[in-house]
Order: C-alpha cells, then sequence, then structure tokens
C-alpha cells in the first residue's frame, strides 16, 4: 500500500470516528475561547476505548476536578487525528498527546505544552522499535533487504514512535521506501500491530517501548510471542497541552496539577504516586513548545526527503533551510 493510500485510509476512519465522537466530546461549539468554562474535557489517546483506559485514567482526572475547581471528562479517540481535531474544533481543551501530534496541535489546534511526562525510570524519552515473531527468523538485516517478501505493519500516520521515528531514523538513512521494499503494508495502532505479528498475520511492524511494558503487564502471553529487531534513538515522551485561549487563570490551575501531582510526602501524594504508576509515570515535569524541537527536526527530514523524492526543489530547499534551523538551536543549548 503507498503513502499516500495509507493516509486517505487514516483520514477517512477519522473523519468517520470525528463525526460519530465529538458528540462525546459535550457541546464543545458552546465553550466561547477565553471565557471561564464550566467542564473541561481532558482527551486520550486509547485503541481500545475507555474499557482498557477508563480505569487508569480516571483517578487523575477526578483529582484534576477537584484541585482545578471544574469538573473534568474524558474524550477517549482511536487515533490522533481524531483528537487533534476534536481540540481544534475546542471540543476538548486539554489532552495527552505524543510528540509528534503534539506539534500538530501547537500548528493547528491551537495549542501549547504546559508538561511533559516522566516514565517510572526517571526518563522523559522512550524508544521506537521494530517487533517480529519470536522464533520467525527476521532479522532486521532481511528486512531492511527488501525484495518485497514480507507484510509490514506500520503507525498511525501522526505516531511518533509508530512512523516518523522509524522512518526518520532506520528507513529513510538508507533510503528505502516501505510501499517498495514490503510485500504489503497497512497502518495500525500499536496493539493491533502488536497482536499482529503474535498472531503471524504481519510479519515485521512498528511499536514503541512504551506499549512493551504494557504489553508485558496486560498480556504476558502475548509478549512472549514478540522480540524487538531494531531500537531508535531516544525520542522525548509524551506531554500535557491545553488550549492556549482557554481562561488564563484556569490555565494555571491546570499547570499546577499537573506539576505537582504526586510529589511531596503523606499518604495523599503516596496515593497520586500509584496512580501514575498504572500510567507507567513518575510524575510531570515542566515544559514548553521547544522540548519538540527534535521532532520537529524529523518532521522536516521527512519533509525534505518527501521533496526530493518528488524533485521538488523549492519545497526541499525550503525543508533543508528548516532543518538547519533548528539543528542550529540545538547545538546553542546547554
Amino acid at each position: 500500500m503507498t503513502r499516500t493510500a495509507i493516509t486517505r485510509r487514516l483520514l477517512g476512519v477519522a473523519a468517520v470516528s470525528l463525526s460519530l465522537g465529538l458528540a462525546a466530546c459535550g457541546k464543545g461549539e458552546d465553550k466561547a475561547p477565553g471565557a471561564a468554562p464550566t467542564e473541561i474535557t481532558f482527551s486520550i489517546l486509547s485503541a481500545e476505548g475507555q474499557a482498557s483506559s477508563g480505569p487508569l485514567w480516571q483517578p487523575l482526572l477526578d483529582d484534576m476536578s477537584k484541585a482545578i475547581g471544574v469538573p473534568v471528562k474524558p474524550y477517549f479517540g482511536s487515533n490522533y487525528t481524531v483528537l487533534v481535531e476534536a481540540m481544534r474544533g475546542n471540543h476538548t481543551q486539554v489532552g495527552w498527546f505524543s510528540a509528534k501530534p503534539e506539534v500538530e496541535a501547537i500548528d493547528r489546534a491551537k495549542a501549547e505544552v504546559i508538561a511533559r511526562t516522566v516514565n517510572r525510570e526517571g526518563l522523559d524519552s522512550y524508544q521506537s522499535t521494530l517487533i517480529v515473531k519470536k522464533g520467525s527468523g527476521i532479522t532486521l538485516d532481511k528486512v531492511l533487504a527488501c525484495g518485497k517478501q514480507y507484510n509490514f505493519g506500520i503507525g498511525d500516520a501522526q505516531s511518533t514512535s509508530g512512523t516518523l521515528a522509524p522512518m526518520t531514523f532506520l528507513f529513510n538513512a538508507r533510503g528505502v521506501v516501505p510501499s517498495q521494499c514490503f510485500k504489503t503494508v497497512r497502518s495500525a495502532n500499536h496493539q493491533a500491530n502488536a497482536f499482529g505479528v503474535a498472531t503471524g498475520v504481519i510479519d515485521v511492524a512498528t511499536s514503541n517501548s512504551v506499549n512493551t511494558i504494557f504489553i508485558r503487564r496486560e498480556n504476558p502471553q502475548l509478549a512472549d510471542q514478540i522480540e524487538e529487531i531494531w531500537v531508535s534513538p531516544p525520542i522525548p515522551e509524551s506531554g500535557i497541552v491545553v488550549r492556549e485561549d482557554l481562561d488564563p487563570a484556569l490555565k494555571e490551575k491546570i499547570r499546577s496539577f499537573f506539576l505537582t501531582y504526586g510529589q511531596g510526602d503523606g499518604p495523599e501524594a503516596e496515593r497520586q504516586r500509584k496512580v501514575l504508576a498504572g500510567l507507567e509515570y513518575s510524575r510531570f515535569a515542566a515544559a514548553d513548545d521547544s522540548y519538540l524541537n527534535p521532532i520537529r527536526e524529523m518532521i522536516a527530514d521527512q519533509k525534505r526527503g518527501d521533496a526530493e523524492a518528488k524533485g521538488d526543489k523549492a519545497a526541499a530547499a525550503a525543508a533543508t533551510a528548516e532543518l538547519q534551523r533548528l539543528r542550529s538551536l540545538r547545538e546553542v543549548q546547554p
């Protein structure tokens, strides 16, 4: 399947999901920008919906409601395109996004970063992976040899670890075009791709280190059927974003809630840390949009490669200039 076909399919699913799902967000159109809302809708990516993610997130959202003095309800979306569009339409005001969709939300949905997540080991980064069925004999060298012999599962088009990172660090770096390399290419979320690999429906797929932890915890038998054959360099962890036109006083309450959650001593702080542990986090750290610059570098690199493949010299030059600008920012940082 070509990249264009993958994108069209994903957007089609997003359009249907958005039309069906935004009713669950409440009357977003009645929430005037800048006004203090009487309710906050918090968006969460969940491939399996509220049944799987609801119990993990609800305690935190209940605590958030008490802390900010405004009811907070969740909105579960099956892909990031739906969630970005929900925030763009002010149907949601706060959300948990992985890094690339955070950039999309900033650029297209009037969002800003207020915090980033830190995992249970104290790291604020994670890694993209390539997975195969254990015992299949499929190696990274065999995958990169192409020959259209394997069925490949790539991530959501907006997924940082499922698409952007493997394209940047693995495929683009070697001049490999998945649609030309593999027998078939299909786009799905991490859970579906992992299940496809474990059951032999697909031969190789993208995943990430966080998904590995969740699968090991929730379905160890499935996890035993999977092994990693490639791991990316560290990429920025997910973050919490809010609409930039949210009531300033309420925005600061939300920021304070995340930055202090699970901190300090006493039974309440310990209870909050258990809630965070269920999400595989230890805390939320202060952050702004600049922490996403490594993602913008990857996006610029992808745009440059696409433009060069199309022979679009102007677009390639613009992407190269943006890449150089971002790299210069990184080089002057302490």
